[in-house]
């Protein structure tokens, strides 16, 4: 089965040139578009895709309202921000809406097909001026923290790029127990999303090497 996409801009010439060459992947499908926030939020709770690719710079609803709306009402769907803007306060505020990856509209066609087949399968993949605009962001979480043998090796396959099927194989365990960690490994370490534990894990030292990046 296709990976199936949404795609969220205010600019029909952009949405049209992601549907062309979305669509020459088969491996995704592109099954709805959006002009602005709130008709993605309603396309996507009828369509209910595997990933949203979604513009923060929109009318009616902005980018990061619509990613905090469907990653609430649909936690299965993953949401991928691509935008034309690279500030502390919108990266910032994508990934703690939920934005599993947060990429730039000069993003080369082959590394956003890429970056959305690893958001399907729960994989963050940011570029690097992003993932060092974010570190800051975590640094004061709840260092505190206690978390479980079995918490800890999740949080660092999560910093070291691990996917949940990844994470399930390696572990051997199933991966709705691999979803189960990550969400009580982010309740106690008082973060939104998995791309913000995986940045957390780098930061604290718990993994070694690059986290994958676009």
């Amino acid at each position: 089965m296709p990976i199936r996409v949404l795609v969220a801009d205010d600019h029909a010439v952009v949405r049209q040139g992601l549907r062309m060459f979305l669509g020459a992947d088969p491996e995704l499908e592109v099954v709805a578009e959006a002009k602005d926030g709130a008709e993605a939020v309603r396309l996507a709770l009828q369509h209910q895709p595997d990933v949203v690719l979604m513009d923060l710079l929109m009318p009616v609803m902005d980018g990061i309202a619509a990613i905090s709306a469907i990653r609430r009402e649909l936690p299965e769907t993953e949401v991928v921000a691509l935008t034309s803007v690279l500030e502390d306060v919108s990266v910032v505020e994508a990934v703690r809406a939920g934005a599993i990856g947060y990429l730039l509209k000069n993003t080369e066609a082959h590394e956003l097909r890429r970056a959305l087949k690893a958001a399907a399968s729960g994989q963050a993949q940011l570029s690097p001026q992003v993932t060092a605009q974010l570190m800051s962001d975590i640094a004061g979480h709840n260092p505190g923290a206690v978390l479980t043998e079995r918490e800890e090796q999740v949080l660092r396959l999560l910093g070291q790029g691990y996917a949940n099927r990844e994470i399930a194989q390696t572990l051997n365990i199933g991966e709705q127990t691999v979803k189960t960690h990550v969400a009580h490994v982010l309740a106690k370490l008082g973060l939104k999303s998995r791309t913000q534990a995986a940045l957390y894990a780098l930061r604290r030292g718990r993994v070694a090497g690059k986290w994958p990046a676009v």
